[in-house]
Formats: C-alpha cells, structure tokens, sequence
C-alpha cells in the first residue's frame, strides 16, 4: 500500500457523496490547511522536554529519585509517539519526504520502526474496526469479539476470560511489544526502507542502554528502564484504547460508504485543552478518521461542522467523556471473553 493512502479518502467517492458535501463544509472552513507556527512550537516544547529529561537522569544520577525521571520520560515519550503520529498523516508538513524524515526521526527517538508502524496504521484507518481486514484487531493476545474467543488458542484462550480486568495491567508491556514488534518487521522483505529502520532502531537501543548504564548503577538502570518502558506502554495504549473499543466491529463483507465507515465504529472523547494536549488530538477521533491530514489543532473546530452534519443525516456521532470511554472498552472486553468463561459449562 502507498504510503500516500494513509492521509486522503481511501475509497473513491463521488461528487455527490455525503463526504464530498462534508468534506466541503471543512474546506470552506479552512481547516484542511497547515498550522507551522503550531508544530514549530510543539515540537521545540517536546524536545526541549525531551532533552531535559535525559538531562535529569543525568544530575540526580545514583538516586532513586531517578525513577520520578523515569515516569516523566514515559510522558514524553508518549508526546514523541504522537507527533510521529501527525507527521505520518502529514499532518505537520505537506510533502511525504519532509513527513516521513521528521516521523523516522521522531519514531528512532522512541524505539519504534516508522515502516512497520506506518503500514499497520494504514491498514487500520482503510478500515477501523473490521475484523479481519483491521490488524489492531488482531486476536494475537486479546480477544475482541466472541467469534474470535470461540476460535483462541494459546495465550488469547488463556487470557480472554478475565481479559478486562489484565487489561491495565497488559499495557505494561505496550512499550516493549513496540519495539519487538519493530525488530520482528525488519525480517518482512516487503517493508520499504527496513535496512534504515533497523539502522535507526538499533542505534537506539544502543544509546538508551549506553546512556542507563553510564549514568546509573546497574540495578537502577534496570529499574529505570522497567519503570519507564512500563508506564510509557500504559500511556501510549491509555491513548489509542478509547477510540474504537466497545464500537460496532464490521465482519465480513460490510463495508458502509466511507463516511459511515468512520464516524460509526470511532469514538470522541470530550474534554478541554488538558485531554487535547495529553491525548495528541485523538480525543477528536471521528475527525481525524474523516480527514487525517488534518492539523490536530483544526480538530476541534471541525468537530463542531462534523457532528452537525452528522445529526442532518442521521448519523450516530458517539461522544463522551475519558472514564466513560475506559469504562465501555472495558465492557466490551468482558462481552467478547464470554464465550471462553463459559467454555465449561455444559450444553
């Protein structure tokens, strides 16, 4: 797949579509065109963060308070990941080389392979939520609808009982599984650019671990990195959880026109500037899927012009707030894990 079908309409549409319409409201408006002066400033606050923090870990040295470094860190690695994010969705620049330099860059400064991730994340905006042709629905260790539960083997049958309540608990593993999921990628031949992802990625995990054991002794420095690379995989899937878990998962041969498609299985979040800073603008999650080169910033205004239409026509536009959202991923988790609970219990 290009990777220029990651930021435009991924289905064709017609002059005359619901989208066309929409997508003219947000044209009309404005808010389809860049915002430098924004990136240009998001990006120095979260290198300079991101400097700092290395900085810290540096001057309190041979102390456990290095650990309060490392939870800050987790932050700002999260805030790293989601400007690779835009940069993807060229979102920070117009061009693709200058979005892939800038989200190769970003991605190298957290661990993760831009190629492989940039692939997986095109597949999933062709199409969110559907079960097989959505690879963040994968069962490779949860389960996210009974069919898939009624079929698990392995660790996904083990799991998906009680895979609501481990949920929290897995997404301490998030950070890691970023990157064995990138090294493991490097092995696909078809990956584009794979020798300089590798190069990149290597050359991380070289300088992270150079850099721990330098400045700390060693059973901090794995301490450290246990806590850092723990609460940075709880941050990065507190981002991505709320957006389409407990939504309607399409199967099959369903495929709703493209508006439908992403407004109907994508939740908003509300909140105020807070949510929009911690969650990257993902929080506009309806938005974004209609229109993912949109500057994050643009987000909210179009949320106004998005939901209106939506009503026009009838459409389930599904906001609510942070916990609400949590709360319904949850139960949505703990409706598809049934089958397996109940595996036992005689006909």
């Amino acid at each position: 797949m290009s990777s220029n079908s990651i930021v435009r309409p991924l289905v064709p549409e017609t002059s005359g579509s619901d989208f066309s319409r929409l997508s003219r409201k947000i044209a009309d408006a404005g808010l389809l065109g860049r915002r430098p002066g924004y990136y240009a400033l998001r990006i120095t606050v979260v290198a300079g963060l991101y400097v700092s923090g290395w900085a810290a870990v540096a001057l309190v040295g041979d102390s456990w308070w290095t650990l309060a470094v490392a939870g800050f860190l987790a932050v700002v690695f999260g805030q790293v990941a989601l400007l690779a994010h835009d940069a993807a969705h060229r979102q920070v620049f117009r061009r693709r080389r200058a979005s892939e330099v800038s989200g190769r860059i970003a991605g190298a400064g957290i661990g993760m392979g831009y190629g492989w991730w940039h692939d997986k994340h095109t597949r999933h905006h062709a199409n969110p939520n559907h079960e097989e042709l959505d690879p963040d629905l994968d069962p490779d260790l949860l389960v996210w609808s009974q069919d898939q539960a009624r079929v698990a083997k392995g660790l996904p049958r083990l799991i998906g009982r009680w895979q609501a309540f481990l949920f929290f608990p897995l997404l301490t593993l998030e950070g890691f599984n970023l990157h064995v999921s990138s090294v493991k990628a490097l092995a696909n031949r078809s990956l584009k650019h794979r020798t300089l992802d590798g190069a990149l990625l290597f050359a991380h995990f070289a300088a992270y671990l150079t850099a721990l054991l330098w400045l700390l002794p060693p059973g901090m420095a794995i301490a450290f990195l246990t806590v850092h690379q723990c609460l940075f995989g709880v941050y990065l899937g507190s981002l991505f959880a709320p957006n389409h878990k407990g939504m309607p998962i399409l199967t099959g041969e369903d495929r709703p026109d493209f508006l439908r498609r992403q407004v109907l299985t994508s939740r908003n979040v509300r909140g105020g500037r807070f949510t929009d800073i911690a969650l990257g603008g993902l929080n506009h999650q309806i938005e974004h899927h209609l229109f993912p080169s949109m500057p994050s910033p643009n987000l909210p205004k179009a949320r106004t012009i998005v939901r209106r239409y939506c009503q026009e026509l009838g459409l389930d536009y599904v906001e609510t707030g942070l916990i609400t959202s949590y709360r319904l991923a949850l139960a949505s988790l703990h409706q598809a894990g049934a089958p397996l609970r109940h595996a036992h219990v005689p006909a």
